[in-house]
């Protein structure tokens, strides 16, 4: 069985500008009707507005939104509710934050089980750099370094062109040793990993993908999937 993992650097459904782009790119990679996608919104502390243009897009496309809440009222269903997805997607925010409260209510143990299985697992944001050994987050601040969930091999920094302390910060602190060699995602890029290994780099327009290999930035020489 292969196991998905797609890391959007930013953008989609979260921009207010947002075309869907990534999400029909998504929803393609599940072999059947309406697929069933579940929205884990947790590091932006459950706002209620990302998770309605969830909603909305997603509904849009033909897919079967839902979302789980460890705020408030938690179902008591909610680990077998994640086993049942085609996809999981993971939203925005904070990423520390979101690993405690995960950590806490074993939503990495459940993560894991299902990506075994075959739930293709996706986010943006702190929803990409979740999934690696390490990622670059203002959630530790000064911009640094956060051990993450360790499904994929390595270190990850999103934002890669928008934000502008993010390139010289990432170059630095793999120069120094103090993050492992990785993969920088510009906004609007996603790079979607098939058992673990980088398979594809999707894209809009002329935007990139960087390896990050002892402070050096290297073009990614994968196939390359530009959506339109």
């Amino acid at each position: 069985m292969k196991r998905h993992i797609i890391a959007i650097g930013g953008g989609g459904f979260s921009a207010k500008a947002g075309d869907a782009l990534f999400e029909r790119y998504l929803v393609k990679q599940v072999a059947k009707q309406n697929p069933k996608i579940c929205f884990l919104p947790q590091a932006s502390n459950e706002n209620r507005d990302y998770i309605l243009r969830f909603f909305q897009i997603f509904a849009s496309i033909g897919a079967q939104p839902s979302w789980v809440s460890l705020f408030g009222r938690v179902e008591p269903t909610w680990q077998e509710h994640l086993l049942q997805q085609d996809i999981v997607f993971v939203g925005g925010g904070n990423t520390r934050s979101m690993l405690a409260l995960w950590k806490e209510w074993r939503v990495d143990v459940v993560l894991r089980q299902a990506y075994e299985q075959g739930v293709v697992l996706a986010g943006s944001s702190a929803g990409a750099i979740c999934w690696f050994q390490q990622g670059i987050t203002d959630s530790v601040w000064p911009l640094g370094v956060l051990p993450c969930l360790g499904m994929l091999p390595g270190s990850c920094c999103p934002h890669y062109d928008d934000e502008s302390e993010r390139r010289p910060t990432y170059e630095r602190l793999s120069r120094e040793g103090k993050v492992d060699a990785g993969i920088a995602l510009e906004s609007d890029v996603a790079a979607h990993y098939v058992n673990e290994k980088l398979q594809y780099i999707i894209a809009k327009e002329r935007k990139k993908a960087y390896h990050i290999i002892q402070g050096r930035e290297e073009a990614v020489n994968v196939m390359r999937y530009n959506l339109e």
